[in-house]
């Protein structure tokens, strides 16, 4: 059947545009009066944080595009110029409607809560005195006033650092103003407590009241604070025989002198001062965002992170996370995965036998080797130190760390380092590819041989993410998966031919065919009068080829239900294209993470959880891996899961053909579901059930507050 002759405006989103209306939905959170204030201020600090990377990412790929006339049109037809002029009309409104928010409804709220943001003007006599003596102690001695003038070029600020712009009086003789710089020091912090509690003043609103001091003698004419947002990608075309760490290290140093996609300045800042500015950076106005309040409003994050009971009951209650192994903390993770794989649902159950498995793994004597690939880990991350000990006792430990996971480059160079020094075999990346898949592989001795033990994941290891992203992770002895494991790691540690794999399935290898085959099967059936369904759960779908063969199953009769959290390039529910797929997106407490992809296959159902979304770099340009769920009650539990996504209406907003999404409407008499809370009380009640029939205690994890992070 061929599709119906539409427009590519028609028949697809933008990407950007997209990803905007996603963080627009994250701003719906925060205005939401129903969520208890910090964790609306904690909404509001994401929003701004997801801007920082989109502008660094998107926006400064979109400049460059445009500045050599290389950009062709996206899959809508829009040419890089179009996308950027629809960008910017976007983003503005989401920035002005963030901080009408935040100015107006938020710090108030606060405020009358408790926790309060004052400005200078806000405090009385007394008050400004004892800044004026913490100013003069322990913040001017740090400070640098940088003038600019023929001699003195605009300095090199670093993205995302904060700044205070100023207009001098011109000397004697001379017509123009003068421009400086005054850099906030980054070491310090930026919420000052004040002796009143739950009452702070911004480091910048401190300086910018004490600038005579850095300028004496001069006519400040006018201050503003800056922030810039530089482009974020690294060129990684090698020259001259470099090691991939080395042209990493390079961009990172490029990286801090690119150029500039934004320029943020507080509303006081008067036209000529932003003028100016605008030609010492070489953008255009459009690039400018001028805000009614405190630049950068990650700076809601750390109140949010405030402790006392007054601040808990302004925060969700804590859901402590299910652990698995409490009760049977003395024994041995290796005996229990000998019994049976395991199954965890993350955050709502703990990270701990993740974790577990390695710390026991560089313990255990009969250990002989540690293999393990890793994207994004914690500061201090417990896996990082366990493998260290297992190198330091001579294990063989292989650690393939990507480099390249954007943002994270310097920390993953670091640990890297370290668990070279450990003497870990560490491969640096894989040239041309991101290794964005999460596995570990364990071998060690027993009784009847050598038996290997492997942990695959939706999501990075990182212990400190599991509590707040959504993810699953499978612990599992299964020898075909092994053997698949084994031949992976020797794949991207040699030279070898791409693995012939038994039960996983690899990127860039094999896995869009192994898609495009599994979804053409069900169009096949369908057309073949059997019923067919797709169900799927992803962070982002943009690949054009997925989408397309999507649209054919629809077509056909395939019933495809889709949750994209992010970006959505697919439009659905639109006659004679896509009238049965239906695409749902939830923002909620935790971050939708996890990548689930099921097909009815004629009754014989196949699941599959991955570490890819349906993006085309997922499928042509990182090493991913998918692998299936078997077992009858793991494929169950995580079949539930997925089905439930579907039956959010608290939470969840519906694509409509038109490219909007709205909130999923609940009848009057139909008992509210978040899918969120639901799968937290699910878990709690397989605990005790497990409890009951195996007698081991299953009890959640001691509570803990994480900042919650804006990437997935």
């Amino acid at each position: 059947m061929t599709a119906a002759p539409l427009s590519p405006a028609e028949r697809y989103i933008n990407r950007e545009l997209s990803w905007l209306a996603f963080n627009e939905r994250v701003l719906e959170e925060a205005t939401d009066a129903a969520i208890p204030l910090l964790e609306r201020a904690k909404f509001a600090s994401i929003v701004a944080s997801n801007l920082d990377e989109f502008f660094m990412v998107r926006v400064a790929n979109l400049r460059h595009e445009i500045a050599d006339h290389q950009g062709a049109p996206d899959l809508t037809g829009m040419t890089p110029a179009q996308r950027m002029a629809a960008v910017a009309a976007r983003a503005h409104a989401t920035v002005d409607a963030l901080y009408r928010l935040t100015v107006d409804e938020l710090v108030p709220a606060l405020a009358r809560a408790g926790v309060r943001l004052s400005t200078w003007d806000g405090l009385d006599a007394g008050q400004q005195s004892s800044l004026a003596g913490y100013f003069r102690e322990s913040v001017l001695p740090v400070l640098t006033p940088l003038a600019i003038d023929a001699s003195r070029p605009f300095p090199l600020l670093s993205s995302l650092s904060l700044n205070l712009a100023l207009r001098l009086e011109g000397v004697a003789g001379e017509s123009d103003c003068r421009l400086a710089i005054v850099q906030v020091p980054a070491g310090l912090t930026r919420l000052v407590p004040m002796e009143t509690a739950g009452t702070f003043v911004l480091l910048e609103d401190i300086i910018r009241a004490h600038l005579a001091l850095l300028f004496p003698g001069q006519t400040i004419l006018e201050s503003a604070v800056i922030r810039l947002s530089r482009d974020a990608e690294l060129e990684l075309d090698d020259e001259g025989g470099r090691t991939q760490l080395e042209v990493v290290e390079r961009e990172l140093r490029h990286r801090r002198r690119s150029d500039v996609s934004r320029l943020e300045i507080t509303s006081n800042a008067t036209a000529d001062l932003i003028d100016s500015l605008i030609r010492q950076l070489d953008i255009t106005a459009e690039d400018v965002y001028v805000v009614g309040g405190p630049v950068d409003l990650r700076v809601l994050a750390a109140l949010s992170d405030l402790g006392g009971p007054e601040a808990e009951a302004l925060r969700d209650p804590l859901q402590q996370p299910v652990s698995v192994l409490a009760g049977v903390s003395q024994s041995d993770l290796f005996t229990l995965l000998d019994e049976r794989p395991l199954l965890l649902h993350h955050p709502y159950e703990a990270y701990d036998p993740v974790i577990a498995l390695v710390a026991q793994a560089a313990d255990d004597p009969d250990v002989l080797a540690i293999k393990m690939t890793l994207y994004r880990t914690s500061t201090g991350s417990p896996i990082i130190v366990a493998l260290q000990r297992a190198a330091e006792r001579n294990k063989q430990v292989t650690v393939l760390v990507e480099l390249t996971a954007r943002f994270d480059e310097e920390r993953n160079i670091h640990w890297a380092r370290a668990l070279e020094e450990a003497g870990a075999h560490v491969i640096y990346g894989v040239r041309g590819y991101k290794v964005h898949a999460k596995l570990c592989l364990v071998v060690r001795r027993s009784a009847a041989g050598l038996k290997r033990y492997v942990h695959l994941g939706t999501g990075n290891y990182n212990e400190r993410t599991a509590r707040l992203y959504t993810d699953f992770s499978v612990l599992t002895t299964s020898p075909q998966i092994a053997e698949d494991a084994t031949a992976v790691f020797s794949a991207l540690t040699g030279y070898s031919d791409p693995p012939r794999l038994k039960r996983l399935t690899m990127a860039p290898t094999g896995l869009r065919r192994r898609f495009l085959k599994l979804i053409e099967r069900e169009r096949r059936r369908a057309e073949a009068g059997q019923p067919a369904e797709i169900v799927a759960k992803m962070n982002a779908l943009i690949d054009r080829e997925i989408i397309d063969a999507l649209y054919l199953a629809s077509q056909s009769g395939v019933s495809i239900r889709l949750n994209v959290r992010g970006i959505c390039a697919l439009r659905p529910e639109v006659p004679g294209l896509s009238e049965n797929i239906q695409v749902v997106s939830i923002v909620d407490r935790f971050l939708e993470h996890s990548r689930i992809y099921y097909f009815l296959n004629g009754g014989d159902e196949d699941l599959f959880l991955a570490s890819a979304d349906w993006m085309t770099r997922n499928l042509d340009k990182r090493v991913e891996l998918m692998f299936p769920i078997e077992p009858p009650d793991h494929k169950a539990r995580v079949l539930y899961a997925l089905r439930a996504m579907f039956r959010d209406n608290v939470k969840a907003r519906r694509l409509g053909s038109d490219g909007i999404y709205r909130r999923v409407d609940r009848l009057p008499e139909e008992p509210p579901f978040r899918v969120q809370q639901h799968l937290y009380e699910e878990a709690q009640r397989l605990a005790s059930l497990t409890q009951e029939r195996t007698g081991i205690v299953f009890r959640p994890e001691a509570p803990r507050r994480d900042a919650r992070s804006a990437r997935g």
